[in-house]
């Protein structure tokens, strides 16, 4: 894996500690992550300990533990005599985070939609309401953000809301595929369709038409990072 440092703007691109809550090392974690998870940090990027530990003020054990912890997250890769670098892509990790998250997503709706309450509906498509908004304004980021949100609270109606976290680390390193994607002309419209097909689907308190409309989302998504695969190659790990 080769890639060059960071420059001095990416490494000021990092959340200061005092935003995040924990231990200094859970702080340097907490930012870190972000900087990955939003592309400050871009794939395949050297992250130098000596920079990043000037720029948050910290010594390098913290910086350690951070990263100690985001490769168990298969975030960041480290190489022994090379350094740490930010974990390109794996369609292979792609493909089996897909497969647990429909798993457990698909069997949500399914139970949600017989017991789905006016209030939560009402939650739903207010949430839509503004991915329409966020649409209309090219905002990528507050769009995807959205879009985490809507998938969080299916879950959490559903009954399941521990389940949420637990999802978000699965997803951690295809969100990041998956911004590279939102840009292209006509995701975010496709995305939103399919989120009202959920939303419609629920409305009629249709458990199989939700299972369907859910999957079908899920799946379009494994189909768009195959596709990112054969024109960025650079972002993924050879497989």
């Amino acid at each position: 894996m080769m890639s060059s440092d960071l420059d001095f703007e990416g490494i000021r691109g990092l959340k200061p500690l005092d935003v995040f809550p924990g231990t200094l090392s859970e702080r340097a974690y907490h930012s870190l992550r972000t900087a990955i998870l939003e592309l400050v940090f871009p794939p395949g990027a050297l992250l130098p300990k000596k920079e990043i530990c000037v720029a948050l003020g910290v010594s390098r054990s913290p910086i350690s533990e951070a990263i100690a912890q985001l490769a168990s997250e298969r975030l960041v890769k480290v190489v022994p005599q090379a350094g740490t670098f930010v974990a390109r892509f794996s369609m292979a990790d792609i493909r089996e985070a897909a497969f647990i998250r429909e798993a457990i997503e698909v069997a949500a709706a399914y139970e949600l939609a017989p017991k789905i309450t006016d209030t939560q509906l009402v939650a739903l498509r207010r949430n839509l309401k503004i991915q329409e908004v966020l649409l209309i304004d090219g905002d990528f980021v507050g769009f995807y953000q959205s879009d985490l949100e809507f998938h969080s609270q299916l879950l959490s109606f559903a009954g399941y809301p521990r389940l949420a976290g637990s999802v978000e680390i699965l997803w951690a390193n295809v969100g990041r595929a998956r911004q590279q994607i939102l840009p292209e002309r006509g995701r975010l419209i496709a995305t939103l369709g399919e989120h009202l097909a959920i939303l419609e689907a629920l409305e009629a308190r249709d458990a199989e038409r939700a299972e369907n409309a859910l999957r079908r989302h899920l799946r379009q998504l494994v189909k768009a990072l195959s596709s990112l695969q054969r024109t960025r190659p650079e972002l993924f790990d050879p497989e």
